[in-house]
């Protein structure tokens, strides 16, 4: 239970950290989209470990291997499997932590749970699980660019206190991709990666905030009451491993202002209904109002530290534990795609149940 993800777009990711290997099935795409191995793996080597001297030195491939459901560079409509082999595995870094609990890891509850646990790695509770979802949002970002021209762009607002200056509405690809920690604004992004450096050589490790817009969505998009947009796409956000906190519009920050300040006024423009201001994130009733959707998702700092810390094993007896093995000191600039991927996927499915309900036009 709990591995599959959407209605009429639907995944299901399976695999562990340390296992042989992770995949995802994509049921519910229609039929003859393009679709090139080559689209899925520009997303995975966005995700990979190992691309720079600020993530885990874990070293992975993450070549993905197309099973079923394309043929001739297009979706049959059948579900999509895809498979990535695990390369890099050293279970041995984790021996010591067969029987202890690491601090704010999955540890304790998985075992508190099930009985059991893999405590090679995260197992489920890795982020390499969510190799799956980068791959299948790939596909739903082809869906929404060739249905609807759908643009995702996601970037790193902000790392520990150092907060970036972004505009969503201009930022590009390309600025996103300029530097190891993407993050759009050139000058912050130079003291974010100083202070990743200063994170990992103290062993420690920081928290931050991803940001995501979504441009050109269709309006209408958004079931009432409880499956209202930005509910799902909370609910998709809020599933990545180390999230604790989602936004959308205004968010939090709406809490300090008035109604009179809060509120989009509208305006015709042409024969389209648009807003002035967008503090609403594109999003108003639970429906989409063809405005540019923003979404933020707050990453708490990599739980694994090199660092002693007091915590207990199986058995109830104190101790103390040392992270060992190579892991993120800071999850934000990897966790980028896998934010824009649970975007895409939220949106596209409920795009394709927009359709089912209002036809093609």
């Amino acid at each position: 239970m709990g591995n599959t993800f959407g209605h009429l777009f639907r995944i299901t990711t399976w695999g562990e950290s340390h296992g042989d290997s992770v995949g995802v099935v994509v049921d519910g795409c229609p039929s003859r989209v393009p679709i090139a191995l080559e689209d899925i793996q520009r997303e995975l080597d966005r995700r990979r470990p190992g691309q720079s001297d600020i993530t885990t030195q874990r070293k992975e491939t993450d070549r993905a291997e197309i099973l079923s459901g394309v043929f001739e560079g297009q979706s049959l409509g059948s579900p999509i499997s895809i498979l990535v082999r695990n390369e890099d595995i050293r279970s041995k870094d984790y021996e010591h932590m067969r029987t202890t609990f690491r601090p704010s890891h999955a540890d304790y509850t998985y075992q508190a749970k099930y009985g059991i646990r893999n405590w090679k790695g995260g197992g489920r509770a890795s982020a390499r699980e969510t190799i799956g979802r980068v791959a299948a949002g790939a596909i739903a970002k082809k869906v929404l660019a060739a249905e609807c021209g759908v643009e995702i762009v996601g970037y790193v607002k902000q790392v520990w206190t150092l907060k970036a200056d972004v505009d969503p509405n201009t930022v590009t690809l390309a600025q996103v991709e300029a530097n190891e920690v993407r993050c759009p604004d050139a000058k912050m992004a130079s003291k974010m990666i100083e202070r990743i450096k200063e994170a990992r050589k103290d062993g420690d490790s920081l928290g931050g905030i991803v940001e995501v817009v979504a441009r050109n969505v269709p309006v209408g998009l958004g079931e009432p009451v409880f499956d209202k947009l930005e509910a799902d796409l909370g609910r998709g956000i809020l599933s990545l491993p180390a999230c604790k906190g989602f936004e959308v519009g205004s968010g939090f920050g709406g809490t300090t202002m008035t109604g009179s300040q809060h509120n989009d006024p509208f305006y015709m423009d042409g024969k389209r209904v648009r807003t002035r201001t967008n503090l609403s994130g594109g999003i108003q009733g639970g429906i989409s109002n063809g405005e540019h959707i923003v979404i933020r998702a707050a990453f708490k700092p990599t739980a694994t530290i090199m660092k002693s810390q007091e915590t207990v094993d199986e058995e109830g007896h104190d101790t103390t534990l040392e992270g060992r093995g190579r892991h993120d000191p800071c999850v934000l600039p990897r966790a980028v795609p896998m934010v824009e991927a649970m975007m895409s996927l939220v949106l596209v499915d409920h795009y394709l149940m927009q359709r089912a309900v209002k036809g093609s036009d």
